[in-house]
């Protein structure tokens, strides 16, 4: 393992080692820099929470040729695979909508602009993509169809990028510092000078022309999430790494960097019951549980609590598990009849499952731990009575196939709960990461609270706030640390060029 004492200088030091850190590393070098990475975790578990994605993404493309500048497709794919368009407009609108339109316009743009250009760099780093056909297609006829704007993944999810980003470190001679956490930023004259980083509870400092901090939100946390998030977030599980405790962000606010963005909210998902504290790095993200537009929904009262068809599942997400944790004894259950069997995302099969099954709704009922079974029944029954069964079901568009009636509706893709065996899930919050983080601007400068950037300080990835209110579209987090881990990496590659 290196050792932080035989790095007293660096000219860039960037802190942290997931997705957009990577990308910062690998941007500052091909500007001429020669940075340094720092990562609080042991080597075993770095990379933060890129580790535990499944690896979507969400980037501009307007025509085939451009698609293909990622993706590699194969013949018979572009023969019978539809995927459609997703331009400028329906990202930005979609950025916008699922944030009540307080996402950050120009920092918007960046991202949105930046998109295709940042995966279009990591392809020539050695990351690959792959169609993504599982939950966003559906085969209508001969050919198969892609909704939602969002057609492929990161090859390998996580665990892939993340080993080919520290491949791209290794192959960039990118010296990276294991069981190493940046504590303080010096500064001289104004302008951030350096690093105090402790490792193996010894502290040093690092001399630095400019630092990148890329070292995520403070969701791992837990007094942070009751203070910031709200009471009973301290109980709230961790999708990904234990080690994203907001240090990072308090580095920058302790030299003035201006607080930026939705502090109160957080990337919150339906996530397994029983699942651990923190992420497992086996299973990865297999305790999310997405399939929950064709269920209902039953909090311990025994009762519905959300639009389960309000929109595609890759608008909703983020926020139900929110929702989640708010219900009594923060949990729900998903429910299912045989009839939404197949539409099961991959993750409800996985070994580690709170689950439950019965020939009877009936039976199910008794099943359902802390859930009043007498409600139960009677939500079920009121539910089958409301479902349009006249409206044709297609999973590709917002079907309108719900519910009237109900003071609660179901907007879409609403079956009846009749056809046994039935089955449910039980879920918790699952916290992803934090939106609140400090402000940056265009070039990924973190700006001092009085208005005007900090030189030689940059920031990327989760710990930056302003872009996701509420919510946000699925697949645009890796994206965004990808856009805004290369910016910032290229401009503090350009910045040592130029200071005294």
């Amino acid at each position: 393992m290196l050792k932080l004492k035989d790095f007293p200088a660096a000219e860039i030091v960037i802190v942290g080692a997931g997705n957009a850190a990577c990308c910062a590393a690998m941007a500052a070098k091909d500007a001429g820099a020669n940075p340094v990475v720092l990562e609080t975790a042991p080597k075993s578990e770095r990379a933060g929470n890129t580790f535990f994605v499944a690896g979507s993404s969400r980037w501009v493309f307007n025509n085939a040729e451009e698609l293909q500048e990622v993706l590699d497709l194969t013949e018979e794919e572009k023969e019978i695979v539809d995927f459609g368009t997703y331009t400028r407009e329906d990202f930005l609108e979609d950025l916008g909508r699922t944030t009540n339109y307080r996402c950050d316009p120009d920092l918007a743009e960046v991202l949105v602009d930046g998109s295709r250009a940042a995966l279009v760099w990591m392809k020539s780093k050695g990351v690959k993509f792959t169609p993504m056909y599982k939950g966003q297609s559906e085969k209508i006829g001969d050919r198969i169809v892609f909704y939602g704007g969002q057609v492929c993944m990161f090859w390998g999810g996580g665990a892939e990028l993340s080993a080919t980003l520290h491949k791209g470190l290794e192959e960039h001679q990118i010296p990276v510092l294991y069981n190493t956490t940046g504590l303080r930023l010096l500064t001289e004259a104004g302008k951030v000078s350096g690093i105090i980083a402790e490792q193996n509870g010894v502290e040093r400092q690092i001399k630095a022309k400019a630092v990148v901090l890329a070292s995520g939100g403070f969701q791992a946390d837990p007094e942070m999430r009751a203070r910031y998030l709200g009471p009973g977030y301290e109980l709230a599980k961790i999708r990904g790494t234990q080690h994203n405790n907001g240090l990072g962000i308090k580095m920058a606010l302790d030299i003035g960097g201006r607080a930026w963005g939705h502090w109160s909210g957080a990337h919150a998902v339906g996530w397994d019951l029983n699942a651990p504290p923190y992420g497992d790095r086996v299973v990865g993200d297999g305790f999310q549980k997405h399939s929950y537009p064709y269920s209902i929904m039953i909090n311990a009262d025994g009762k519905r609590f959300i639009d389960e068809g309000a929109d595609f599942r890759h608008f909703t997400y983020a926020k139900y598990g929110h929702v989640v944790q708010q219900q009594p004894g923060m949990f729900a259950w998903q429910v299912f009849d045989d009839q939404m069997e197949h539409m099961l995302r991959d993750e409800y099969r996985i070994k580690q499952v709170t689950k439950v099954t019965a020939d009877t709704i009936e039976e199910l009922a008794e099943k359902l731990e802390g859930v009043n079974s007498k409600n139960f029944l009677e939500t079920v029954a009121e539910y089958n009575k409301a479902v349009k069964t006249d409206v044709k079901f297609n999973a590709t568009i917002l079907d309108g196939r719900g519910t009237e009636g109900l003071a609660l509706p179901k907007s879409n893709w609403a079956h009846t709960i009749e056809k046994p065996p039935f089955q449910a899930y039980a879920v918790t919050c699952g916290v992803t990461y934090t939106f609140g983080g400090v402000k940056i601007d265009t070039q990924a400068r973190v700006e001092h609270r009085q208005g005007h950037p900090i030189p030689g300080l940059y920031a990327a990835g989760e710990m930056v706030g302003g872009l996701f209110y509420f919510n946000y579209p699925s697949g645009s987090g890796l994206v965004n640390g990808a856009v805004f881990g290369k910016l910032a990496g290229t401009e503090a590659g350009n910045y040592i060029k130029n200071i005294e």
